[in-house]
Formats: C-alpha cells, sequence, structure tokens
C-alpha cells in the first residue's frame, strides 16, 4: 500500500501540473484553482448522486447504528462512514478548493429536500463533515489524492461529525467513554467507509473513461 500510494501521489501532482498548463490557469507549483464548468457540473451530479444514497443510507446506516449503539453506546459511530463520503469524493475528483465541503454539502441538502429523521440538521451535519474532509486536502496543499489522503479526509469528516454532536445532540453531557468511544468509532468507520470505499468509487469510475477530464481519470488510464 505504501508504494502504490507514493506513486499514485506523483502521479496526481504530474497530472495536476498538466491540467494548469493547459487551461493556463495556476496557483503554486502549477496547481490550477479555478473551478472550471466542468468541474461544477460534475461536482453537483456528485453531490446529488451521493445525496440519494444517503437517503437509502438514512434507513440502512440508522438501523445499524441504532443496534450498535444498543450494543455499547458510542459503538453506533462504526455506521456513519457512508454519510461521510461526499466530501472525499468531490475533492478525490474536482481537486479544487472548497469541492469536498460543496459536494458534501449538496448531499445533505438532497437528503433532507426528498426528507429525513433528521430535517435541517442535516445541513449542519453536511457543513461540519465537509468542512472537516476539506481541511485534509487544503493541508497536502489540493496536491495529493492517493488511498492514504483520502482515509484522512474521511477520518477528519468524522471528526467534524463529532464536533458537531457535541451540541446538536447533547453529547458534551455524556461520559468520556462515551466520548472517546463513539471519536474512534467515527473516525475508523469515515476513514474505511467515506475514505477507502470513496477511493476505490473514483477508481472505478476513471477505469471506465468517465472522469478522462480530470487528473483523477488521468491517474487510472495514464493520460497526460
Amino acid at each position: 500500500m505504501h508504494e502504490t500510494s507514493i506513486g499514485t501521489e506523483a502521479d496526481d501532482r504530474a497530472n495536476t501540473a498538466a491540467d494548469g498548463r493547459a487551461n493556463g490557469i495556476t496557483g503554486g507549483n502549477g496547481r490550477r484553482t479555478r473551478w472550471r464548468v466542468v468541474d461544477i457540473v460534475v461536482a453537483s451530479v456528485i453531490g446529488v448522486a451521493t445525496g440519494l444514497v444517503f437517503l437509502i443510507w438514512n434507513n440502512v446506516g440508522y438501523a445499524w447504528f441504532s443496534a450498535a449503539d444498543a450494543l455499547t453506546p458510542g459503538l453506533g459511530g462504526i455506521a456513519v462512514g457512508i454519510w461521510l463520503i461526499g466530501g472525499v469524493l468531490g475533492g478525490l475528483i474536482i481537486r479544487k478548493p472548497g469541492a469536498a465541503l460543496y459536494v458534501e454539502l449538496l448531499a445533505a441538502m438532497v437528503s433532507a429536500l426528498i426528507g429525513n429523521q433528521w430535517g435541517i440538521e442535516t445541513l449542519y451535519s453536511g457543513l461540519a463533515q465537509g468542512l472537516g474532509a476539506e481541511l485534509v486536502f487544503l493541508a497536502v496543499g489540493y496536491r495529493r489524492f492517493g488511498v492514504v489522503t483520502a482515509m484522512l479526509a474521511g477520518a477528519a469528516a468524522g471528526v467534524g461529525a463529532w464536533v458537531l454532536e457535541l451540541f446538536t445532540s447533547g453529547n458534551l453531557q455524556k461520559s468520556a467513554e462515551f466520548l472517546a468511544l463513539y471519536l474512534g468509532t467515527l473516525v475508523v468507520s469515515g476513514a474505511l467507509l467515506a475514505g477507502l470505499l470513496g477511493w476505490l468509487v473514483v477508481r472505478a469510475l476513471a477505469a471506465t473513461g468517465a472522469l478522462n477530464r480530470f487528473g483523477a481519470g488521468r491517474d487510472v488510464t495514464g493520460r497526460v
């Protein structure tokens, strides 16, 4: 995994620089930061599609969450990862500032508008979780998009959810043991169900040629 990640990260940087030269809009180190029309369209499609996935997970995932939490309070966090995947997908595919936050928040909006059991609080979750993922992509300068970055983004989205729920779910009043277990399960679930799974989804999409206009597609197809 380590050697593959290093190779992928190097390819990411080369493809990002090529993107910047081709479009003539770059930041430091050849990094393009301005959103193209295709970025907006594809990010929106990803957000809506992820929101529809959330609608399914609102039932399946919540049942898993409730069962795990009934077994041991705090263990329910292990089911949360799918709700964190939007930010990972947006960051890995679009590779622009704000993409992770935009996709996760849009997915939350779709879930809330169509209808779920949490209503307006879904938007707060989308904001906190998307911001968590966004901060990881910011920390690597929007230049690294391998599996390690994806898993860190998923884990950070879980941390964002944990912080938000201190206030929206009254978790500040709960025990230190609960908070530690809940944080741990959120981080693990975020890293695996959002980070690793999200990275695999992007690779699978790229292999079909659907992402050829993005660095994520060229990472897989080898196009420059």
